[in-house]
């Protein structure tokens, strides 16, 4: 369920995940992918979609194929789902950070697009939201350290830094979230306090109408593939435009939710 962000150190201070969560995350997400299978029944009643577009963002050294469960899930609820079709996604490369601009300026055509992005991929869906606004219905991201402020405090810096190369001038950590006007759009960080991947206090920004942190239990590799998260996408994509809630978990799934 939602839930405010306990106070937190100072920025710098916060280490990146214990090492057991980040040597177990391939079997904890073999566990997210069976949970998928076992609840799929029960998805069956996540609310539908109104058939807006959504445009799905993959992680860091990942491609379309793996949101594809999420893409056919968010397709089969009538929404008009895209993935990003940039190949892997390897940081802020030009090919990417022009890519995504035209992808978005072209799907808005039609609407605004709601933005889903896990890991880096939301990282780059909240830039687009903050450089495009008017073209932004919501932004829902996936264990995305988009308030990351030391690349020690998530386990992929090394990866991260190996590509740095092949980044646009400039590229790096976006700005402190709070030296930053207030995010434009409605917005929902779903994070798990056992991503052993990157710190999950990075992955949350102080909550105010219409901006949200929903805790999940996941392991970060799991997230397109947790019944929990998928719900949580399910709820908010479904809300009508401009009529903002916070999300609440239906009465038979409140204890798939870790509590505040």
């Amino acid at each position: 369920m939602s839930e405010q962000p306990c106070t937190r150190a100072e920025p710098d201070a916060v280490p990146p995940p214990g090492l057991l969560w980040y040597l177990t995350e391939p079997t904890r997400a073999v566990v997210d992918i069976g949970q998928y299978t076992a609840a799929r029944r029960l998805l069956r009643a996540a609310p539908s979609g109104d058939g807006h577009t959504v445009l799905v963002l993959p992680g860091l050294g990942t491609t379309d194929s793996a949101t594809a469960v999420l893409r056919g899930f968010l397709a089969g609820l009538g929404y008009d789902v895209h993935g990003w079709g940039l190949g892997r996604n390897i940081g802020p490369s030009v090919r990417v950070v022009e890519g995504l601009r035209l992808l978005l300026l072209s799907l808005a055509r039609g609407g605004k697009v709601s933005l889903v992005g896990w890991s880096l991929g939301g990282v780059f869906a909240r830039e687009l939201a903050r450089q495009y606004p008017d073209l932004v219905r919501q932004v829902i991201t996936l264990g995305s350290p988009y308030a990351m402020r030391d690349l020690r405090q998530t386990r992929v810096n090394p990866v991260y830094q190996l590509l740095a190369r092949f980044y646009v001038a400039g590229a790096g950590l976006p700005p402190p979230e709070h030296t930053r006007p207030p995010f434009p759009v409605a917005a929902t960080s779903v994070y798990s306090r056992s991503d052993g991947i990157v710190a999950w206090r990075t992955c949350v920004e102080e909550p105010a109408p219409p901006r949200e942190n929903v805790a999940v239990a996941s392991s970060h590799l799991g997230y397109g593939y947790n019944a929990t998260v998928l719900w949580v996408i399910a709820d908010r994509l479904a809300q009508r435009h401009g009529r903002w809630r916070p999300f609440a978990p239906p009465p038979g799934m409140a204890r798939m939710f870790p509590a505040a």
